[in-house]
């Protein structure tokens, strides 16, 4: 669907794998991720360092199997797993990231911590094309929740991964990104003509992979239903219904990844896994390893 994230990883194990993997710096994340090693880990790598997969899916498939225990993984618990490995990794890669930047050591991230580049000239100009000082500046108020002019971890991850974010600021100034993109006239607005040939497309190609192609609304139908007000054009609150579409992120993408494990391991087409349906397709499980032949390279010593 061409998201622009990174491989999905489904095992936490292969997931810390991956970060004691980067370049090893001396912040406190770090740091603290090597100290979680647990010793009972070991016993999910054979002799040569390769992870035994199918060991692994055993032991996670009754920490999935949870709402209800049935003996089966249904789409809704697969979801909330994927959906948790996201917000996971996206955790990490912000406090790596303000461990990395925060110069003064106060656990929170200043605009000139972040952008150091731009000088009181830059933001006093308040130029808000894209990329500049008061382009960033926007954003970076939207993120700061409390108005204190610094970043906590939590609306720092806000202001990275601004289509991951609940913040109603960030999420309207996602869209006005978006329909800026796609408005001609520059009236701020998408008219029918706008909404068919930009929003529209990303929005189809998405309801077609959900649906298998059934039920797609056309381009009126589907402008008639944002349109609340009825007055023919879409603003950012109309569109919000299709944001996570229109701008989708890790946990978007965890939905779609979602989608794909299922349909591709349900052999029986019944909606749901069972123990044995994972074990006859563990390979897409662990695409990250076997797509690049990486079980090849690990080992537990790095854990």
């Amino acid at each position: 669907l061409g998201l622009k994230t990174r491989d999905p990883i489904f095992d936490p194990l292969v997931a810390e794998l991956d970060q004691r993997r980067q370049p090893k710096g001396n912040n406190r994340a770090e740091q603290s991720s090597r100290r979680s090693h647990k010793k009972e880990d070991d016993q999910y790598f054979d002799y040569d360092g390769k992870l035994k997969t199918s060991l692994r899916l055993m032991v996670l498939f009754p920490i999935l199997d949870v709402a209800p225990k049935d003996g089966f993984i249904e789409y809704k618990e697969l979801e909330a797993w994927n959906m948790q490995q996201a917000i996971d990794r996206l955790h990490y890669r912000t406090r790596r990231e303000l461990e990395f930047r925060d110069n003064n050591g106060d656990g929170a991230i200043s605009f000139s911590e972040y952008l150091p580049h731009f000088t009181n000239q830059d933001i006093e100009k308040n130029e808000t094309s894209h990329g500049e000082a008061g382009w960033w500046m926007e954003q970076f108020r939207n993120a700061d929740v409390d108005r204190n002019g610094t970043l906590n971890l939590y609306e720092f991850r806000d202001f990275l991964h601004p289509e991951d974010s609940r913040n109603e600021n960030i999420q309207k100034w996602l869209l006005r990104e978006k329909i800026r993109q796609m408005d001609v006239n520059r009236d701020h607005k998408l008219n029918r003509l706008e909404f068919s040939n930009g929003a529209y497309n990303i929005y189809k190609t998405y309801l077609e992979y959900e649906s298998r192609g059934a039920n797609i609304p056309t381009p009126l139908e589907a402008f008639a239903k944002l349109d609340v007000d009825g007055d023919k054009f879409l603003r950012e609150e109309e569109l919000k219904p299709i944001l996570h579409y229109l701008c989708p992120g890790e946990l978007s993408y965890a939905k779609v990844y979602t989608t794909y494990l299922i349909r591709e391991a349900d052999d029986n087409q019944d909606g749901k896994l069972t123990l044995d349906e994972i074990l006859n397709h563990e390979s897409i499980f662990y695409s990250t390893i076997y797509d690049n032949g990486r079980n090849e390279d690990l080992s537990h010593d790095e854990l």
